[in-house]
């Protein structure tokens, strides 16, 4: 994000969702860039799991405090989260306070760990569902914009063998769609070309 986290002050076309400060600061600078840090992609993965039933809009007002409360989000210090501090967690009201979702986050750490001796690194393993580079949508108005596809489908279903959690498709692809796997900017929106 940009210094003074402000947005450009222009009438370029954007994704209609990109509405609000926020979300014009995440959709123009983040949303959609491939991703190949396996901090950064663990910090996608776990917020994307705690977005669950809510709105990504919440999860971004509370990003800062997630980082804070799980150490920057380090896959290796997570994972030996105990009891303890996932009550203390569960008290934390900066974050989204779920019994589930904080016991899902370092499950998946453990799990995201296993991957990184298995691959080497979790990019090597994740970008795998789409063959190394990003899949280009040609979204044109609302009603293209997929939950989920036959890549996310599969990713979910391996996660899953692979004991994480809060990766169903669905939140598989938006996943996907955060850290570049997929291009899914509107064709009139003026950052689906610059990711093209």
């Amino acid at each position: 994000m940009s210094a003074d986290n402000s947005p450009p002050p222009d009438n370029r076309s954007r994704c209609p969702w990109a509405k609000g400060e926020q979300y014009v600061l995440y959709h123009d600078q983040e949303w959609g860039v491939p991703v190949h840090d396996d901090r950064l992609l663990f910090e996608y993965l776990i917020l994307e799991g705690a977005q669950a039933g809510l709105s990504w809009e919440t999860v971004l007002k509370k990003r800062e405090n997630y980082r804070a409360a799980f150490d920057n989000f380090e896959p290796a210090v997570v994972a030996k989260y105990k009891a303890r501090k996932q009550a203390a967690l569960l008290l934390n009201p900066g974050i989204i306070r779920n019994r589930l979702k904080i016991a899902s986050a370092v499950k998946n750490a453990q799990a995201f760990l296993d991957v990184q001796a298995e691959f080497g690194t979790f990019d090597a393993y994740i970008w795998k569902f789409v063959n190394g580079k990003p899949l280009q949508n040609k979204i044109r108005e609302p009603g293209d914009v997929l939950a989920k596809t036959a890549e996310s489908d599969a990713m979910s279903k391996d996660l899953k063998r692979r004991g994480f959690n809060f990766v169903g498709s669905t939140i598989c692809y938006a996943f996907m769609q955060a850290v570049g796997m997929v291009n899914d900017h509107f064709v009139s929106c003026f950052r689906h070309l610059e990711l093209k």
